[in-house]
């Protein structure tokens, strides 16, 4: 393999790394340009490749992910869109379900609907629940309403009608009608986007696609455009958010597949580090400038769901966010960055985000003119962060706005000094991503204890001790490359796709032809899209969704080898999948229930091209104390509540056997990592820091 190139937008720093023809990588960090990100993505590849001394045109390959679709989402900056649906069916996406995230509060808050009312049109058509007609397709209102679309000068269009997951005949018959009259318009079905029952969820999913879809087509076209007038002919992709890769016209055709982009190359960053340390159970936690992300890894692999939320208006809680039913990789996300703004609440309790100061203006320690308090600049004042070693080359760290701003939104509130306001933001936004980690393992039945941590992005290693200690958790992986770690688990991810479909059945009555035929169209259609990227050798992992007759949720199944014919189903296939969905339910809720029927409901299959292993790190112990290079600095000690003499040390002058016991602030170019006095890291052979917790 050539040069390949990784590029990561984020809400503050566009990351860019290089894979070098020898396996090495080189990176630069640049700021976000919010307008026009791929601003920053032209200018931060223009900067790479000077530095490394090479061509764009020698780049064999561009893997991208951005925040674009999710930041539109938020912040309601899509297209003018139409929600066409099922007559009686107009009001879904407002009324949602009848789940309450907060039994008892009178006055629950929920994110608005994406597509106002008047914007929300019905065509009278109606299909049953095994996708026959109960109401014909009503042609002559469907031109009429195509007619007004026109005039009102919508940019998109989604479709959802009822139950056209079992048969998409009606929505695909209006698509047709309306790309004969309005053929540049955008349009989206929800057979397609999200074939799935709940039909909320569905045309939730439908209408966050058309949103964004004018938006992020123009964007990566743009992109597309501008790489190749700079010389960057080779093919771009986009990470999704399952952790695979997609071409830009997939994307473009199904944005909301990009929602979780980012996040998603940093699981598989950790994933694959796990798997060179031997790390079956791991907490992954990626902390950039504008949000941080935790995830769980087991067997080497992150957990995965079908559907998640965004947008949520009650931070932690389920069902107080905008569902998107798309596969993703599993992970709770919350606003606690390096520019995560710091304020005061009316209870004179220290806040930490959502809010964020981003790129423009930044926090005040980056001189770029902004005046709140953020999570940098505490770290400035703490001395986790020096102007000499911060990877960011545009800018200057200014110590003294970092002191003036926590005085100014902090201290003189409180009655604190610059530092100690510091230190309190420093504990607030430690707890918060230490309540988040909980939290997203009691929803998954995860115990923690056992687990190794493994921190990256620019803010992860300069909070993951502090993480480490309040999780009790023993083990730290601090990898090299970490400031940039999701860009880097783009050039690791394979081609990748997950393909879903809603499909009932019964074990006591159970439809071989119809299972079969199932799998074998979403195993079509997942090849067609990994093929689009790669002709290796793919690997095939199929799932159902699993529940007791009565139960309004599904658990996943693993099919394996399901009957005599690989994964194709016989007369056998019942017995074996009620087996199958017992010893899951047993994991999941410690004892099935007898006598009771057992509902299929969700089928899915993955595709994905086969990844060499990486090879696996034997592990080095700790040798002699590496003498420090910089002067020792006073830092504060969660440990003895006090300030303590923290030795500071160059991470490149550190071999593998390296031993350094905290105090200790270990610097690089793009990220710090921080010890306490009782913890002790070793550096390993492959540039690796492993922190443990030693007579804590």
């Amino acid at each position: 393999m050539g040069l390949r190139i990784g590029a990561d937008v984020g809400g503050t720093f566009t990351d860019i790394v290089i894979e070098l023809a020898n396996g090495d990588y080189s990176s630069i960090k640049v700021l976000t340009t919010q307008t026009a990100p791929e601003v920053g993505i032209l200018d931060g590849l223009g900067r790479i490749a000077d530095q490394e001394g090479v061509s764009l045109a020698d780049v064999e390959q561009i893997i991208h992910g951005t925040t674009l679709a999710t930041n539109a989402l938020i912040e309601r900056r899509g297209a003018k869109t139409a929600l066409v649906t099922t007559d009686g069916f107009r009001d879904v996406i407002e009324t949602r379900t009848e789940s309450r995230f907060e039994q008892y509060d009178l006055n629950i808050v929920l994110p608005a609907p994406l597509i106002q009312r008047a914007d929300r049109h019905v065509v009278c058509e109606r299909l049953n629940a095994r996708g026959e007609e109960l109401v014909p397709f009503d042609e002559i209102g469907a031109r009429a309403l195509i007619e007004r679309i026109g005039e009102e000068n919508y940019a998109s269009v989604a479709v959802g009608f009822i139950h056209s997951y079992v048969n998409p005949v009606n929505e695909q018959r209006f698509r047709d009608l309306l790309l004969a009259e309005i053929p540049g318009i955008a349009c989206s079905i929800s057979s397609e986007v999200s074939p799935q029952m709940r039909e909320f969820e569905r045309f939730n999913t439908v209408c966050a696609n058309a949103y964004v879809q004018p938006l992020m087509a123009s964007y990566l076209v743009r992109l597309r455009d501008e790489l190749a007038a700079r010389g960057a002919t080779c093919p771009l992709y986009l990470i999704h958010s399952g952790g695979g890769l997609m071409s830009v016209e997939s994307a473009a055709a199904c944005p909301v597949r990009l929602v979780e982009s980012g996040p998603a190359g940093g699981a598989i960053f950790a994933a694959d580090l796990a798997k060179r340390y031997g790390r079956d159970r791991v907490l992954s936690y990626d902390m950039g400038g504008t949000t941080a992300k935790i995830a769980l890894i087991e067997d080497y692999t992150p957990a995965t769901a079908k559907t998640f939320e965004i947008d949520r208006t009650a931070r932690f809680k389920k069902g107080s966010g905008m569902p998107i039913s798309i596969p993703v990789i599993e992970m709770i996300e919350i606003g606690a960055g390096g520019g995560s703004i710091a304020s005061v609440d009316s209870l004179g309790q220290i806040r930490i985000g959502p809010h964020s100061a981003g790129s423009e203006p930044g926090p005040a320690a980056y001189g770029l003119g902004g005046q709140d308090a953020t999570v940098t600049d505490a770290n400035v004042e703490l001395g986790r962060l020096h102007p000499d070693t911060f990877g960011a080359k545009d800018i200057d760290l200014s110590p003294a706005l970092a002191a003036e701003a926590l005085v100014r939104s902090v201290g003189d509130r409180l009655g604190l000094s610059a530092g100690d306001a510091a230190r309190g933001v420093a504990e607030v936004v430690d707890e918060n991503m230490t309540n988040a980690a909980r939290v997203h393992a009691v929803e998954n039945g995860k115990d923690l204890s056992g687990y190794s941590m493994i921190a990256f992005g620019g803010g992860g290693p300069l909070h993951a001790s502090r993480l480490l200690d309040k999780l009790g958790l023993d083990e730290l992986i601090v990898p090299p490359d970490a400031g940039v770690g999701s860009a880097v688990g783009f050039l690791r991810a394979p081609f990748a796709y997950e393909a879903v479909r809603s499909f009932y059945t019964t074990t006591t009555d159970f439809d071989v032809d119809g299972a079969n035929r199932v799998l074998a169209e979403l195993t079509d259609e997942a090849v067609a899209f990994v093929r689009e990227g790669t002709d290796a050798e793919v690997v095939v992992e199929r799932q159902v969704a699993m529940r007791y007759k009565g139960q309004g949720w599904e658990i996943p199944v693993r099919l394996g080898d399901a009957g005599s014919n690989g994964h194709v189903f016989d007369e056998m296939a019942a017995e074996l999948l009620a087996a199958e969905f017992t010893k899951a339910y047993e994991e999941f809720f410690g004892r099935a229930i007898d006598h009771l029927a057992i509902e299929a409901v969700s089928w899915s299959v993955k595709v994905a091209s086969v990844v060499a292993p990486p090879p696996a790190v034997e592990l080095v112990a700790a040798g002699e104390p590496v003498a420090t290079t910089i002067d020792s600095l006073p830092m504060f000690d969660p440990v003895t509540r006090g300030n303590a003499d923290a030795v500071r040390v160059e991470r490149t002058t550190m071999a593998p056997g390296s031993q350094i016991d905290g105090p200790a602030v270990i610097v690089e170019s793009q990220t710090t990592t921080i010890l306490a006095s009782h913890h002790r890291a070793v550096m390993q052979t492959d540039g690796t820091l492993l922190v443990r917790r030693e007579n804590a």
